[in-house]
């Protein structure tokens, strides 16, 4: 059986390099670059990439794009910060050689967060769906900010990991979970989650985020995972006050005009 990898990109020059190395032999690699600036779309092509350039549709829509181009019969989604271990991609070559008796594969992921491999707090094995007969599994659009693939029908679990360098600084970290808690706000709404009663507000900015942090942080384990896992879980905790309060905040712009 064939296999495609499907990829999106976006200046991931530091990254990119590290993560084609680990998917090169596969038959065919798809990459929707939206806008890169830096060296991503030389990279690519120098492993052989097939290369297309695409405005952002957000995550769901625009991995749904590189998924429909995939000619193989299987497909593998794949961020440009994530690196197919050995053992990961020997079990897949295996796997392909055969008849998989499944329509999807999960594929436990290994994040490193701030340079530390998170072990704890629900963050390992993070299962995440990846491995699929193309036309199967599909990502939601105009949902999360990032969306993972879909797949009602028969579902394996593979056992090598697949490596997230996630985020190596501080910094990013709070950058992007500023981007997600924005991008995340129509979601909350079309939730009914305005936040506009005193009780909902408080429940969801402040007591939503604390108990998030009590079961990821001590029931959890993650004070297991050192300095890393404190910021960690410290700062996810802020991202979800700050998405229903930027939730709130729309809610009530609206209202006052």
């Amino acid at each position: 059986m064939k296999l495609s990898i499907a990829i999106l990109a976006h200046n991931e020059a530091a990254n990119l390099r590290r993560t084609l190395q680990s998917v090169a032999w596969a038959d065919e690699l798809i990459l929707v670059d939206s806008g890169s600036t830096d060296e991503t779309v030389s990279i690519a092509e120098e492993f052989g990439a097939k290369v297309f350039h695409e405005s952002w549709k957000g995550y769901g829509g625009q991995m749904n794009s590189a998924i429909d181009k995939c000619t193989s019969p299987w497909v593998f989604s794949l961020d440009a910060d994530e690196v197919l271990t050995p053992e990961l991609q020997a079990e897949i070559q295996e796997l392909l050689k055969g008849t998989p008796n499944r329509d999807a594969y999960w594929v436990p992921r290994r994040n490193q967060i701030f340079g530390r491999w998170m072990r704890h707090g629900g963050q390992y094995p993070d299962y995440k769906l990846r491995l699929f007969q193309q036309g199967t599994a599909r990502l939601p659009e105009n949902t999360e900010p990032h969306a993972t693939p879909k797949w009602s029908g028969p579902k394996g679990k593979l056992r090598g990991d697949l490596l997230h360098y996630q985020y190596p600084t501080v910094a990013l970290y709070v950058e992007h979970m500023n981007r997600y808690s924005s991008a995340s706000v129509p979601l909350v709404l079309r939730k009914g989650r305005t936040c506009r009663g005193l009780l909902e507000f408080l429940s969801m900015t402040l007591l939503n985020p604390v108990l998030t942090f009590i079961k990821n942080y001590i029931f959890r384990g993650g004070f297991l995972d050192g300095r890393e896992g404190l910021l960690f879980h410290l700062y996810h905790s802020s991202y979800i006050s700050w998405k229903y309060a930027k939730a709130w905040e729309v809610s009530r712009d609206v209202i006052e005009k």
